[in-house]
């Protein structure tokens, strides 16, 4: 049997809406690509063959000509394609292990905690699809606590809020369990949805999708800058349609992101006020632990401390946290009989 459990190389997999992340058993992480894939497009509108996957098709955003479309197959943390996310994840698992048909990894998938019975299905039967022999799901806000390093199964609540593309993921977790939590669509491409209306409704400029998390990137932050840095933004004018450029600066995205940070801050307090008292005990000297690519905004472990008068640790790797705990949980069988969904 161990012969052929080196020889499948498990594998526990990020799905995220804007990224997706591999783990390989004995190996770490193998693979992390954005999760786009770029199809042929025929003039009644359905998709045909798929020409790249990840990186490559990243690229193409906004670039193509009519007869191919880069694809995002998910949405919100929910496959909204499920043969474009099929043929994404075949080719994610061929990388992570290579091409030997006779090699068939078993996978743990990490998805959001608010998924439908309908929505997880999706997931698992996307999988088993894609060439992975047996599939078991694990929640992201379980899985970040694991990868930051929390102590999720020791009676001690622990309250983590995980910002990925799609969803963010605000638990308090005790006894290998959620206690409280909630999953809300409401992330890091709804600020670039955001900055992205901000720079046509104040500017009159049309850009796309990598522009405007390009701008996040660069001049995004939760807190007011002084002095305030400023960047030349390109796009479209929104009348004219004739190319042109425009100053933008970080108090803008900053006000642009403003409401979507408010709901997080409600998110949190919701969940909180929910909690039982003596878990909430713990959290008051434990803090919140800040998780996903969204929590690398700047500014916004002040921000959310400032806001809910607790302390904000951020993870030492917010981007990896998803991935690394389910690579954890994957290796050992102990840990993840107690996290993984039934």
């Amino acid at each position: 049997m161990l012969p052929f459990k080196r020889l499948s190389r498990d594998l526990a997999i990020d799905l995220g809406t804007a990224n997706t992340l591999v783990w390989a058993e004995g190996k770490g992480i193998v693979l992390e690509e954005p999760s786009v894939v770029a199809v042929h497009r025929s003039e009644s509108g359905a998709y045909g063959e798929v020409l790249a996957v990840g990186a490559e098709a990243k690229e193409m955003l906004g670039r193509t000509p009519g007869s191919i479309v880069a694809v995002r197959p998910l949405k919100d943390g929910v496959i909204a394609d499920f043969h474009i996310t099929e043929e994404m994840l075949r080719a994610f698992i061929r990388r992570a292990i290579g091409r030997s048909p006779m090699v068939k990894p078993r996978a743990l998938v990490c998805i959001p905690f608010g998924l439908t019975e309908v929505e997880k299905r999706a997931v698992y039967e996307s999988a088993r699809s894609a060439g992975a022999r047996e599939v078991q799901l694990i929640s992201e806000p379980m899985a970040a606590a694991l990868g930051a390093g929390l102590p999720v199964l020791e009676p001690s609540g622990s309250l983590v809020v995980d910002i990925g593309g799609g969803t963010t993921e605000i638990a308090v977790i005790s006894l290998g369990g959620s206690v409280q939590s909630l999953s809300m669509r409401l992330a890091g491409d709804h600020m670039n949805t955001a900055i992205a209306g901000m720079v046509e409704k104040t500017h009159g400029i049309v850009i796309g999708e990598r522009t405007a998390e390009a701008l996040k990137l660069d001049l995004g932050s939760a807190l007011r800058a002084n002095p305030t840095p400023t960047a030349v933004v390109k796009g479209r004018d929104a009348s004219s349609g004739i190319p042109r450029q425009v100053h933008v600066t970080s108090e803008d995205l900053r006000l642009a992101m403003q409401p979507m940070l408010r709901q997080l801050v409600e998110g949190i307090r919701q969940v909180l006020e929910a909690t039982p008292p003596e878990l909430a005990g713990d959290i008051l000297q434990k803090g919140m632990v800040l998780c996903g690519g969204g929590a690398l905004l700047r500014g916004l472990d002040q921000f959310l401390a400032d806001e809910t008068g607790l302390p904000v640790v951020l993870s030492d790797d917010p981007l990896r946290s998803v991935v690394k705990g389910a690579g954890r949980a994957l290796e050992d069988a102990a840990l993840l009989e107690r996290v993984a969904l039934p």
